[in-house]
């Protein structure tokens, strides 16, 4: 019984930590969980130390881009991954009407782009640009795009806008959304065996990267309103014509109600700073050894008891 060993482990660290509890709600703190590994664990992790701080919490199931309108409503009480490329617009727009507010970043630092393993550059060497990437579009083809290359997306809800891009620079690209991020991860693998292009959606940090060398392809630079203003970037007429942000924030977000609700649980969370390491090791605990989240999380904080035990004492 691995998993309850790793449990039982952790349960032991948590419960060594020493601090004087501030008058926390009895009500559970809610997390939202998504569709991607990294922050699944990442939420059990910070559920189970403020667990271990005496606090209830809840994991509810939530939609990665409402998830801001829900915290701002207080029905979820925090957010541990905002990644700028993908949901810093949704983020930024919830803070405007209030309710919700920045509780600082990670010490990760973050890329969300098209992204391909170094063996579709030896068929393509003009990558990683892409104007390189679309005069080699016909080897990314597969028979449901025709002559046209085949770009996997993740999955629809992440809101990526590749459409918008592939139409803003003309690409000779159909864009084709993967149901869940372990497709995206099943592409890359079976391609792999006879070393076929491929171009997917990925992101840093992520477990892949140790697994499958490769690159993102460099798109027109991202520059603040190349994404909602036509006048910007290459394509006057239209916008997304420009990359996504290649050193982009990762944050933490927070239910304005929660300083004053959980008190002790909020000055940990403000503390709390993931870097790209552990983040990717989250990730690899799920997606490659196939922990389940909850143990996932366990074992992590077995083996980090000095990383996170000062978020929680107050002299991080």
């Amino acid at each position: 019984m691995r998993s309850k060993t790793l449990l039982s482990a952790t349960a032991v660290a948590l419960a060594t930590v020493s601090m004087a509890q501030a008058q926390d709600s009895s009500d559970p703190i809610l997390i939202p969980t998504h569709n991607w590994s990294s922050q699944i664990v990442m939420s059990h992790v910070v559920g189970q130390i403020f667990e271990s701080m005496g606090n209830s919490v809840e994991y509810v199931s939530t939609d990665s881009q409402a998830v801001y309108e829900s915290i701002r409503l207080g029905d979820v009480t925090l957010e541990l991954e905002v990644w700028e490329g993908a949901f810093g617009p949704a983020f930024e727009a919830a803070v405007a009407k209030g309710g919700i507010h920045d509780v600082g970043d990670h010490d990760a630092v973050t890329r969300e782009d098209w992204w391909y393993p170094l063996w579709a550059k030896e068929a393509c060497p003009g990558l990683p640009a892409w104007e390189a990437l679309n005069d080699c579009a016909a080897l990314f083809a597969t028979p449901e795009t025709g002559d046209k290359g085949r770009f996997l997306g993740g999955p629809v809800d992440w809101l990526k806008h590749d459409q918008e891009r592939v139409d803003a620079l003309s690409m000779d690209f159909v864009v084709v959304n993967a149901g869940s991020a372990s497709a995206l991860w099943a592409e890359v693998g079976a391609a792999e065996r006879d070393k076929r292009p491929v171009v997917i959606f990925n992101w840093t940090p992520n477990f892949v990267e140790a697994l499958y060398p490769g690159e993102f392809v460099e798109f027109p630079e991202y520059v603040e309103g190349c994404k909602d203003d036509p006048a910007v970037g290459p394509n006057p007429d239209m916008t997304y014509d420009c990359g996504n942000p290649a050193n982009g924030y990762l944050k933490k977000a927070a239910w304005d109600g929660m300083a004053d609700k959980w008190p002790g649980a909020y000055e940990t969370l403000k503390r709390i700073s993931f870097t790209n390491p552990q983040i990717a090791e989250m990730a690899k605990l799920v997606d490659i050894d196939e922990l389940e989240p909850e143990d996932a999380a366990a074992e992590w904080l077995e083996n980090n008891e000095a990383v996170w035990t000062p978020w929680v004492e107050g002299d991080a």
